[in-house]
């Protein structure tokens, strides 16, 4: 028979295609497994977590393990508080800015299937598991009609959102969706793999090989972070290039940025058209009601039972990504689980406590641009009119910005109040952000008005008159689109 800890490997692989990436962090990396006369014992850090894993689990292990060794074998979940606690840290993954940085979760490859190069193996994301809500709704149908091939002309479809919004998501479910369909000749890859590859093909001499790869072998291609090629010149070329011929013979193509294809610096003018001829479908943070949906979606999907007054509490503190929200709710089950306490409001505040997930509470946009106009001796109506001037353009840019940080409204919704479109709102925070980092005087507005929606005070430091711009740097000039916030 083999080994325990290799016969506890396989399960746990197997294991990793049927559970939710959530639940497999939370209570079954933890465990290890060893061997006793009288049969094998899985060790929890817990009781608490050893129940879970019993509950939850336990039937599902023990079938594995008698498919694994060939015939039934004893099994027994204990608490091994030395053993598993050593196995839970080694399992833990890092922690960068307060957020887990969760460990890729490799798929079971058949054995008779031949190993694909490392650039696709694919993390098990589908469709079924991508929660769509109004902020992503687009973007979901527009990748799945790719994925089905039921829409040539979303070629190419291009999913715009900040990190952590669902575009690998998306990305991945495609590729996982069209291979399903039978369709093998699916490349998905990085935009740095794509430049590695190619600089690489270059320098070897093994040009046709890479072309060979990404045209005449290559039906579908998602091509995730396209912001990394900024500035790669020859890289763009040939990515130009293979966006051509896969326009000819009918292929499919999906690209995910951080930004609007025109909004990337240093994009070449005629890539960055192409890359926005078809089909530019963007992911915005999740609201209240969506954020609702993925919490209970994570939570039943890893067996987890969360308190409602919890769940509400996750749902008002946690504004940022579906990154973010996962990570709450790992912390949350890893502290019940290892605390051998149940989750309930005090251990969530703790949790959110220490990712430093306390925020304020939520503002209308009517409120925050009331504060704004206020601070500066301005009105709503001239905010909100066509003037260019520095003195109403500067405050209309930060009464966006603070929109966008202390209300629920989407980036459309927020546009509205200020007669205007996304883009305008989107481009307009993404200047408020920079400047915030080269311009000390800004950045004390900036706390100065946070302080006022927040209800606090601090010392202040800089009169509320909009203060001269420096030279914008000839990069933004140059791709600065007709968005602007004017």
């Amino acid at each position: 028979m083999t080994s325990p800890p290799h016969l506890w490997d396989g399960v746990l692989r197997r294991l990793g295609t049927e559970t939710a990436p959530l639940a497999l962090e939370a209570w079954l990396t933890p465990l290890r497994m060893r061997e006793e006369p009288d049969g094998l014992v899985l060790l929890a850090p817990t009781a608490f977590h050893r129940e879970r894993v019993r509950t939850h689990f336990g039937a599902r292990i023990a079938e594995l393990l008698a498919e694994a060794a060939g015939r039934p074998l004893g099994l027994r979940i204990e608490v091994g508080a030395e053993e598993a606690a050593a196995a839970c840290a080694a399992a833990t993954p890092p922690r960068a800015n307060g957020h887990t940085l969760r460990p890729a979760l490799r798929p079971v490859l058949r054995a008779e299937a031949p190993a694909r190069p490392a650039a696709q193996l694919v993390l098990p994301s589908t469709f079924e598991t991508f929660v769509t809500g109004p902020a992503n709704a687009l973007a979901r149908e527009a990748s799945f009609a790719v994925a089905q091939g039921t829409q040539p002309a979303l070629f190419p479809l291009f999913l715009a959102g900040q990190s952590g919004t669902g575009k690998s998501h998306l990305a991945r479910a495609v590729v996982a969706e069209a291979r399903r369909h039978g369709l093998e000749r699916a490349v998905y890859v990085s935009a740095e793999r794509f430049t590695t590859e190619f600089t690489s093909a270059v320098r070897s001499r093994l040009g046709g090989d890479f072309r060979r790869r990404y045209r005449q072998e290559c039906e579908m291609l998602v091509l995730e972070d396209v912001q990394f090629l900024s500035g790669k010149r020859q890289t763009q070329l040939e990515l130009f290039h293979v966006v051509e011929h896969l326009r000819a013979v009918g292929g499919r193509l999906l690209l995910t940025g951080d930004r609007l294809p025109r909004q990337i610096p240093e994009l070449c003018p005629r890539l960055a058209s192409q890359l926005a001829g078809g089909l530019v479908a963007e992911l915005e943070l999740p609201d209240r009601a969506l954020r609702r949906a993925i919490l209970r979606d994570r939570a039943s999907r890893g067996g987890i039972s969360l308190p409602a007054e919890c769940l509400d509490l996750l749902v008002e503190r946690v504004r940022g990504s579906v990154r973010d929200l996962e990570g709450s709710l790992t912390q949350l089950v890893a502290s019940a689980a290892l605390l051998g306490r149940p989750i309930e409001r005090e251990l969530t505040e703790a949790a959110l406590r220490k990712l430093g997930e306390l925020v304020p509470e939520r503002r209308e946009p009517d409120a925050v641009i009331a504060c704004v106009a206020a601070f500066f001796g301005t009105s709503r109506a001239q905010l909100a009119s066509r003037s260019r001037a520095e003195r109403f353009r500067h405050p209309r840019q930060l009464a966006m910005y603070l929109c966008r940080r202390y209300t629920d409204a989407s980036l459309s919704e927020i546009g509205r109040g200020f007669g205007r479109g996304h883009p305008a709102v989107a481009n307009a925070i993404q200047r408020v952000e920079r400047a915030m980092l080269e311009r000390a005087p800004l950045r004390y507005q900036v706390e100065e008005l946070a302080a006022r929606l927040e209800g606090r005070r601090v010392a202040a430091r800089v009169r509320p008159s909009a203060p001269t711009e420096a030279p914008e740097p000839a990069s933004a000039r140059a791709h600065r689109g007709s968005g602007e916030a004017r």
